[in-house]
């Protein structure tokens, strides 16, 4: 229970300074820092959903960039569409693109859950090391298929001029902006918590733990499962609508199996299952790109040593060690 705790305490910290950061580097006139929170907490958000798959299901999916390239593409084409007054489609039925954010967020959450839904029904039939690669399969054909898609740049990519809308907030402006998808953040975070100690969260860690008793309960296992693999896919989803308006510009490397490992790694630095475990290693990998980036281009060299470390004398992640360190002073 202190555990929980500390934990609990470590999270509201995390997240205030994580909220401080942008705000006091818009004070110093400093966008540049707030653009990097706000990769930072994008990315986060990718991590939060394949934290839902890996660290409360166990499954260690090595494709989940393909949600978040289905997210990205998801606004891409429709805000394209709509900066070029090109109807989407003209038959059946008439379909324009747009560029309202609350829209473009429920199409590449929809687009993503159906994916997953899809992928999971065939992949969680398999288990192990099949499991992995057959998630890692369905995410490289879609890179191929959005490589040699010409009519949204192919391997070039597609860009869109102007970020999307959102009712009330100026999107240009990098705090702004900012503040947006720190918000998204935090209420998916907050969504997860609540999961977490809810009957399906209570169940889907079972089902990591102990498939067999959870069947001898009448349960089914096979759908605890797809139900939180179609969730995490659509979270990586909503983070990849979001990446797109950040950068604005979506490519085919959104679905890479790089970005797949780097959101992994995300998991892994910060803390397997925990809360803000993708927070803490989005937040790292963001800085050791920009910190030792400027001084090597070789600078996943001391990423790679941070992992290692990681992995080889604190299992918990920087949550772990933190929190257990707290506890005992």
């Amino acid at each position: 229970m202190r555990d929980l705790v500390t934990e609990h305490r470590l999270n509201i910290v995390l997240a205030l300074v994580l909220l401080a950061g942008p705000l006091v580097a818009h004070a110093a006139d400093e966008p540049f820092m707030v653009t990097l929170a706000t990769r930072a907490a994008i990315l986060a958000l990718a991590g939060v959903g394949l934290n839902i798959a890996l660290g409360l299901g166990g499954l260690v999916s090595f494709g989940h960039a393909a949600f978040f390239g289905l997210g990205g593409y998801a606004v891409g084409i429709l805000a394209s569409h709509h900066q070029n007054y090109e109807p989407l489609m003209t038959w059946p039925f008439l379909v324009n693109g747009t560029n309202q954010m609350l829209i473009l967020w429920l199409v590449a959450v929809l687009v993503s859950g159906l994916a997953a839904l899809v992928i999971g029904a065939l992949s969680l039939r398999t288990s192990g090391v099949y499991f992995i690669m057959i998630t890692l399969a369905f995410a490289q054909m879609l890179y191929f298929f959005a490589i040699s898609w010409p009519a949204y740049g192919g391997e070039d990519g597609l860009s869109i001029y102007v970020r999307n809308a959102f009712p009330g907030i100026n999107t240009l402006r990098p705090l702004d902006f900012f503040l947006l998808c720190y918000a998204v953040l935090m209420v998916v975070l907050v969504a997860q918590w609540r999961m977490t100690g809810a009957r399906f969260g209570t169940a889907l860690q079972a089902v990591r733990q102990n498939e067999g008793r959870v069947a001898a309960l009448g349960l089914s296992p096979y759908r605890i499962r797809l139900a939180a693999f179609v969730i995490s896919g659509m979270v990586t989803g909503l983070a990849g609508a979001l990446y797109v308006d950040l950068n604005r510009f979506v490519s085919p490397s959104m679905m890479s199996w790089h970005l797949s490992g780097e959101i992994m790694v995300f998991i892994i630095l910060g803390g397997v299952a925990r809360l803000f475990g993708p927070v803490v290693g989005a937040c790292l990998f963001v800085l050791f790109e920009h910190v030792f980036g400027s001084f090597t281009e070789h600078w996943q060299f001391f990423l790679g040593a941070a992992l290692l470390a990681v992995v080889l004398f604190a299992r918990g992640g920087f949550i772990g060690v933190v929190a257990g360190r707290a506890r005992h002073d």
